[in-house]
């Protein structure tokens, strides 16, 4: 599912894309480790972006609530 995130800087964007094309969290936390606090600071913020419009283009959950129905 694509998601767009409007409004970022250049580096924002660059970050983004970075953490995007990293397979694992694991990764993620390294590569955001290896970056200076206010860049990785950033990173936090993007990542909470990234959640809330990954969210925001989930339209229909009846997959998940079938999978709850069995429990």
């Amino acid at each position: 599912m694509p998601i767009e995130i409007h409004g970022l800087s250049a580096k924002q964007m660059a970050l983004c894309d970075i953490m995007w094309t990293i397979s694992n969290q694991d990764g993620v936390k390294n590569f955001i480790g290896t970056l200076p606090e206010s860049d990785q600071l950033t990173c936090w913020s993007l990542i909470e972006l990234m959640q809330l419009a990954f969210v925001d283009e989930v339209t229909d959950v009846s997959q998940a609530a079938d999978l709850l129905a069995q429990f």
